[in-house]
């Protein structure tokens, strides 16, 4: 007696490749990316949080001279576009200078136009970790980031196949562990918080053999 097969018949490969985004798909996504990333760094701004990456040492320069965010986070991320050209292209490095000069005057447009009376440190810090995860996983996979370490944890995921979420994650908690120098303890822990929801929502969503960066 002939034995029938029981087992389940492969699954048909996938024969079109994935298309590149076009144009104005990168346009609306930077911005998209952008705007979510800057209400985050707003978020954490106005309970004194603290974020990893450049925006975090952007916070603490801002917190102990008292010097425009916007505009220390600008500046502080000039040094890594030598890298993104190097490593990663003049298209990344246009889209991340544009990101940078977007979260930059986002950041002052929430500012201006957005006062909360009351907002928990953890709250806001988890909330705002959530919107830079978000934003960043957006721009990634538009080949954009938000510069600076950014810049460097893309490299190092394309070169050496290393997940992003948790490279960043490491130079993350060293950042938060220098803001208890300027920032008090339960700051310090709402913000270690909203370093870890940013990083899970990187790591569980952009892993390297899923798509490049």
């Amino acid at each position: 007696m002939a034995r029938h097969d029981t087992r389940e018949p492969a699954a048909p490969a996938l024969l079109v490749e994935a298309r590149p985004h076009r144009p104005v798909e990168d346009v609306v996504a930077l911005l998209i990316g952008s705007l979510a990333l800057s209400f985050g760094l707003v978020l954490l701004k106005d309970v004194g949080g603290v974020s990893g990456g450049i925006a975090g040492i952007a916070f603490l320069v801002t917190y102990s001279t008292g010097w425009s965010f916007s505009l220390v986070f600008f500046l502080i991320n000039i040094p890594f576009y030598v890298l993104a050209v190097v490593r990663l292209g003049w298209m990344f490095t246009l889209k991340t200078f544009a990101v940078v000069g977007l979260i930059s005057v986002f950041t002052e447009v929430h500012t201006a136009n957005v006062a909360l009376d009351f907002l928990s440190p953890f709250y806001a810090c988890a909330l705002g970790g959530m919107f830079m995860g978000l934003g960043f996983l957006v721009l990634f996979r538009h080949r954009a980031s938000a510069g600076g370490l950014g810049i460097f944890v893309l490299y190092v995921q394309e070169r050496f196949g290393y997940s992003a979420g948790m490279v960043q994650l490491c130079f993350d908690s060293a950042i938060v562990l220098a803001a208890l120098l300027v920032v008090d303890l339960p700051t310090v822990l709402a913000s270690v918080l909203g370093v870890v929801v940013l990083n899970v929502i990187l790591a569980m969503n952009h892993r390297p053999g899923r798509y490049r960066a």
